[in-house]
């Protein structure tokens, strides 16, 4: 069932935590100031996407070395789509946006989502330790539930050494079974990245603690949890938590993996556990569904009123002042005036983008099936501008945005540049 109205009334601990960098670490008592409110266009007041742009994210992002590409817009005037190229380089079927793909860490939304329910529940609070919860999990008493949600706890990710050698490193782990708690130790045996709430630091490690979370406090898999929750009350027919069966169960879009040897050819990574990721990343959709998703957590249909509003306290996670993370939720500021909510996803063989205005009137979605080339995911971030902010008078240029396509092919479109990616990008030609 969606949240009752009784739940939607439940209070949720104190504000956000974050301090900058340099400044002691911060305790359950000191809240930083939210940024000031920015004054958007919403989904109804936006101007109608420009598709020949979209279309050209798309190419630019073929150019870059991705075998297909597509995008899924819907809003009140309708649905519209694009799509370039193929959606399995052996058969030659082209791209299709009603195929299930590995949607990589938009899962971590899904994560937060549960466990804010949790919080709504009483069962959790944000500025508690995580060691209440799960006694002795941690070396630090000081991470709380909030720093894991935020990527403020400092937790070494694991990913970064298990796929230094890309290739090499998937193949070690595509048919593997881990435990969560074999994830975890593989950060807990590197150094820790800052101390708690003292800086942002992107890591897949905090949201497999938030997995460990979730099936303590339920006494439930995690699966059944999101199913419970999310994928059944919102009538999500191709999403799926599949982990550890290698498959994607009916039409399905094949993932390519780009190897770090310039001019090698790509891998296919379709078939894998993801017990790698597991509540980091491990989930599969499609294009509807996570417009669908999207748009009635930010409509309040999953949350109460005040975890929603926790979930939306961001703060800047780059230098552009453009990007900024919540609670396992991106915010990006477009060129337009508009900012839009969702989260990106990185897994091998794929590249995904899954955004809403904060009305929930308009959500984008948009995947192209190759992973560790940069280039490409830049491109790809091109449809965003295309989708919230319609056409651009000539010679615009997008404040924060970088080109995304190689020197050779199509013009390129605006897109984001990828600073922050949930895998180690070692080929981004």
């Amino acid at each position: 069932m969606l949240l009752p109205p009784t739940h939607r009334r439940l209070a949720v601990g104190a504000a956000l935590l974050a301090v900058v960098a340099g400044v002691a670490p911060a305790t359950a008592a000191q809240a930083a100031p939210a940024p000031a409110a920015r004054t958007a266009p919403t989904g109804g007041s936006l101007p109608a996407p420009d598709l020949d742009a979209l279309d050209q994210a798309l190419l630019n992002t073929l150019a870059a070395g991705a075998p297909g590409a597509m995008a899924r817009i819907t809003d009140p005037s309708g649905v519209r789509t694009k799509t370039e190229g193929v959606r399995d380089r052996v058969t030659g079927e082209a791209m299709d946006t009603r195929a299930r793909f590995r949607i990589g860490s938009v899962t971590k939304t899904f994560s937060s989502v549960v466990l804010l329910q949790l919080v709504d529940e009483k069962k959790i609070e944000l500025d508690r330790p995580v060691n209440d919860y799960l006694p002795g999990l941690l070396p630090d008493d000081r991470i709380t539930v909030r720093h894991l949600l935020t990527h403020r706890s400092g937790l070494s990710d694991y990913t970064n050494a298990m796929f230094y050698q890309t290739v090499p490193g998937f193949e070690a782990v595509r048919n593997k079974v881990f435990t969560h708690q074999e994830l975890l130790q593989l950060s807990l045996d590197e150094p820790r990245t800052t101390e708690p709430g003292v800086s942002y630091k992107y890591s897949n490690t905090n949201f497999v603690v938030v997995g460990m979370l979730i099936e303590k406090l339920t006494h439930h898999k995690a699966a059944d949890e999101y199913q419970r929750r999310i994928i059944k009350p919102l009538g999500l027919r191709d999403t799926s938590y599949v982990h550890p069966d290698t498959r994607i169960k009916g039409a399905h879009i094949s993932g390519y993996l780009t190897p770090d040897e310039a001019g090698a050819p790509l891998v296919d990574s379709t078939e894998q556990t993801v017990s790698w990721a597991q509540s980091a990343g491990a989930m599969i959709s499609t294009p509807a569904d996570l417009s669908t998703f999207m748009s009635a957590l930010l409509k309040g249909r999953l949350l109460s009123s005040t975890s929603l509003d926790a979930m939306l306290t961001m703060t800047p996670t780059d230098a552009t002042n453009t990007r900024f993370y919540g609670l396992g939720l991106r915010r990006y500021d477009l060129s337009c005036g508009a900012s839009v909510y969702g989260h990106t996803g990185t897994v091998q063989g794929f590249y995904t983008y899954a955004f809403t205005t904060r009305d929930g009137k308009r959500s984008m979605t948009a995947m192209a099936n190759v992973s560790n080339q940069g280039a490409a995911n830049t491109a790809l971030g091109g449809t965003l501008e295309a989708a919230f902010c319609g056409k651009k008078p000539a010679q615009a240029t997008a404040r924060g945005f970088a080109a995304g396509a190689p020197a050779t092919g199509p013009a390129p479109a605006a897109g984001l540049a990828p600073a922050e990616v949930d895998l180690p990008e070692r080929n981004s030609r």
